[in-house]
């Protein structure tokens, strides 16, 4: 079978904020990073996740609020999904307590990054997921 290239992964971008999303896809596909499918919003993401299959993702988890949805990872990792629910998945937060970082480790969340952050972080978690396998 012929190895798969980075552009060949195809990662869910689940980001409020339409032009820090749009950067991040634009720049991404540009550099041949990945394939990135945009979701605005948990409701949408959870209707794409459901249609098909995803190498891995890049959630944020709260939209201004002090709350976290946690609802849509437990939706992978329980394999209400089109996708493994071992792919891997970086959570995007506007800050992140202990008891948050244990939740979303118990979640097998790879890495978490705390809003503001450069948009060289964020490439770099995508060009992280990308190089891990899922089964």
């Amino acid at each position: 079978m012929p190895e798969r290239k980075p552009q060949d992964n195809h990662v869910l971008l689940v980001e409020p904020q339409a032009m820090l999303r749009r950067t991040v896809a634009l720049t991404a596909r540009s550099l041949g990073m990945a394939q990135i499918h945009e979701a605005a919003s948990i409701a949408l993401a959870r209707q794409i996740l459901r249609q098909r299959p995803f190498d891995g993702a890049i959630i944020a988890v709260d939209d201004g609020d002090a709350v976290h949805d946690l609802g849509l990872l437990d939706q992978v990792r329980g394999g209400d999904s089109a996708s493994s629910p071992h792919m891997p998945i970086a959570v995007m937060a506007d800050n992140c307590t202990g008891e948050q970082l244990a939740q979303l480790k118990q979640r097998q969340v790879a890495r978490v990054i705390v809003k503001p952050f450069r948009a060289k972080i964020l490439l770099e978690a995508l060009a992280s997921l990308a190089r891990q396998k899922t089964d």
